[in-house]
């Protein structure tokens, strides 16, 4: 196994939390160079990404600010990257984010 793989397989084992479906406001420049804020569904998170339900496709490797509970001065912000993302049956997609921590 590659040291990547094994990262892989690290990051698969590890922890997921069920967000319960929180919605958590996202930024990106889509690839013509809009910025676009959506407010969606968080599905899972975990030590190295997350897991989202959006009712629009975002092209792999696009960068993604989170923001989580937003109206909080407390809100988390995190920055990430579009792993995958793939059409549902229902039309929506799953968005696959790795963190850049």
């Amino acid at each position: 196994m590659t040291e990547s793989s094994n990262n892989e397989v690290e990051r698969r084992k590890s922890f997921r939390l069920d967000m319960e479906k929180e919605l958590v406001d996202i930024t990106w420049q889509d690839e013509n160079g809009l910025h676009k804020k959506k407010k969606i569904v968080c599905l899972d998170f975990s030590r190295g990404g997350l897991k989202l339900d959006c009712d629009e496709a975002i092209a792999v490797s696009t960068a993604i600010t989170v923001l989580f509970k937003a109206a909080n001065p407390n809100s988390q912000k995190l920055e990430g990257k579009v792993l995958r993302c793939i059409k549902q049956e229902n039309d929506w997609f799953e968005i696959a984010l790795i963190l850049e921590i």
